[in-house]
């Protein structure tokens, strides 16, 4: 499926990928993936905002992020980095969580409990003549509904979309 900004997708049994150029050094696209005061201004889909982001930029070090709904529902997600390699690649667990960081199901938001506790997300950056070749790969949803994962689909394209737009600004 091709997607305005050159986003590719395939929505795979077992993970949901997606690839975008940012018209943005591979340096600045980094760390606006890990910089709160970054996240806190594209994480979420469109109709989304992000009032807390906390990022602990190590190695088993945590994030934890909030995206609040156009309802003034919050959802909150955390997860454990796994692998990090600046500004070329970052790879972290990702798990739906309460405010204080516990990972909870994701009936805990009235999602589908085919959900897993926890997946992974890996995402690339590769520096291509003063842009950025962005990948991401979300793994481990091979139990999750078709619909959660068109949500899922929708909601990463969504987020990318904010991001391209800082990036632009």
């Amino acid at each position: 499926m091709e997607v305005k900004n050159h986003t590719k997708s395939d929505t795979g049994a077992a993970e949901l990928t997606l690839a975008r150029t940012f018209n943005a050094p591979r340096e600045l696209v980094f760390k606006a993936w890990t910089d709160p005061a970054y996240l806190t201004r594209w994480w979420g889909p469109k109709t989304f905002t992000c009032p807390t982001a906390k990022v602990d930029l190590r190695v088993d070090g945590k994030y934890l992020f909030c995206m609040r709904g156009p309802d003034g529902k919050d959802y909150w997600s955390t997860g454990v980095y796994r692998e990090i390699v600046p500004p070329m690649k970052i790879v972290c667990t990702d798990a739906f969580a309460d405010e204080k960081g516990n990972i909870v199901p994701a009936t805990h938001y009235g999602l589908s409990p085919e959900f897993p506790r926890e997946m992974l997300v890996t995402v690339t950056f590769e520096e291509s003549q003063g842009k950025t070749k962005f990948a991401l790969r979300h793994s481990g949803i091979e139990s999750i509904s078709e619909i959660d994962r068109k949500n899922m689909h929708q909601g990463w394209n969504e987020s990318l979309d904010k991001l391209d737009e800082l990036l632009r600004s």
